[in-house]
């Protein structure tokens, strides 16, 4: 729920509990004296500023690279350096005046030109030929830009430039590349230090593309199968996160909540794909770092159920156990005409998904579920092999199982209701 949406129920609830005679008009005043202002939203003037200040920074560029050849050096450096101080400069006086979503902008601006410098400087002075380096540079400068500004805008830019560097690290080494972890890392404390909505969002998101490229890694160095590496590494994001959100911090909680629902995401895409066998196992070996990243996910899960007595998170581990045996290559996904066994393994991961949704109140998680359950049929429907009358018989089967399930769960929580 956003602040304003929080104040306006709070207000009415406030005005109500005073009419029904349960809070006295002081302690209703206390109340809305212990509340900050609402920070000011997103009007038409601001976005109208963002449009310019875009404006502006894509006018800067497009003037430098249409006279790039013509300008004496020195003097290029001098207009890069003008263009971040400026952008920078920008930024600070519109913290001054209140205007925060255009003082973020503005650090965003600067982070790009600053990514834009380091390129054209490389260009003009013929230094060292790794792109990838210059593309760690710039994720550092925008980063440690974001930690001085508190600027999500260059957040953003960090992330984005520190997926792609290792992406470059792992199209290069032809292998994963582990050190995105600790890049990532140090994002994740800022955005538990924020404590804001859009950084918790940012950081998430930069952790799918790390699992990504993660199995992206196995796949090209040929050493584990890639949709057990994408699954055990969101798997891991589901417990963790799911372990986050029994911690005593408020902060620490809806960053987990954030983390473990991408996660689910994830985790249904992965099934999905390798139902459709999207990624064809490379190899048999499973590493140890990457068994250990498995087995600890669902350790993870069941850990968070103990800590604040939750059923929907075992039901979260649950669906983790079963999609790591699903994509282990335990059960015979690819050599087998009809695998059953797994095509019901994954179907009853994401309706487990969907049920721990539920049991903890978690729209989100709830939605993961139901399009990983949607995504998981329409592939083992459309999936080119064997006899499509067999794959409709076991559809429909599925579908009994569940309705009788369905039934049984339902008087089972009605029993416990008239208790």
């Amino acid at each position: 729920m956003s602040e304003r949406a929080y104040r306006e129920r709070l207000e009415a609830d406030l005005a109500r509990w005073q009419a029904e005679g349960l809070l006295p008009p002081k302690s209703a005043d206390a109340i809305r004296a212990t509340l900050r202002p609402v920070p000011e939203g997103l009007t038409i003037a601001t976005v109208v500023g963002i449009v310019g200040g875009l404006l502006i920074a894509a006018a800067f560029l497009a003037f430098i690279a249409a006279n790039w050849t013509v300008i004496a050096r020195p003097l290029r450096f001098a207009i890069l350096l003008a263009g971040i101080v400026g952008a920078y400069g920008a930024a600070a006086l519109f913290d001054r005046a209140e205007r925060n979503h255009l003082a973020d902008l503005s650090a965003g601006v600067g982070s790009i030109i600053f990514g834009a410098a380091i390129a054209l400087v490389g260009q003009m002075y013929h230094l060292g030929d790794d792109f990838a380096g210059g593309l760690l540079l710039w994720a550092s400068g925008a980063l440690a830009a974001a930690a001085l500004t508190g600027s999500h805008s260059a957040l953003a830019v960090a992330l984005a430039a520190g997926c792609v560097w290792s992406g470059m690290r792992v199209d290069e080494m032809s292998d994963v590349h582990p050190q995105f972890a600790i890049f990532w890392s140090i994002a994740a404390v800022l955005a538990l230090t924020w404590q804001t909505t859009a950084a918790r969002h940012l950081v998430a998101v930069a952790a799918l593309v790390g699992a990504f490229l993660a199995a992206v890694g196995v796949t090209q160095a040929r050493i584990a199968s890639p949709n057990f590496t994408l699954v055990a590494l969101v798997s891991f994001m589901i417990g963790g996160g799911l372990l986050l959100t029994t911690r005593a911090s408020a902060g620490v909680r809806a960053f987990g909540l954030t983390l473990s629902t991408y996660g689910c995401f994830g985790l249904a895409a992965g099934l999905a794909g390798t139902v459709v066998e999207f990624s064809r196992p490379v190899s048999d070996s499973l590493p140890y770092p990457i068994l250990g990243v498995a087995a600890a996910a669902p350790f993870l899960a069941f850990a968070a159920t103990l800590a604040a007595g939750r059923a929907g998170s075992a039901l979260a581990g649950i669906s983790i156990v079963l999609a790591l045996i699903m994509t282990s290559g335990l059960v015979p996904t690819a050599a087998a005409e009809e695998p059953w066994l797994a095509y019901a393994l994954a179907l009853t991961a994401m309706l487990c998904l969907v049920v721990s949704g539920m049991l903890d109140d978690v729209r989100p998680r709830i939605v993961a579920g139901w399009l990983g359950l949607a995504a998981t049929i329409a592939a083992v429907t459309w999936a080119v092999k064997g006899s499509l009358l067999r794959r409709a018989v076991f559809l429909a089967v599925s579908g009994l199982v569940a309705v009788a399930l369905a039934s049984l769960l339902g008087r089972l929580i009605g029993r416990g209701h008239r208790r």
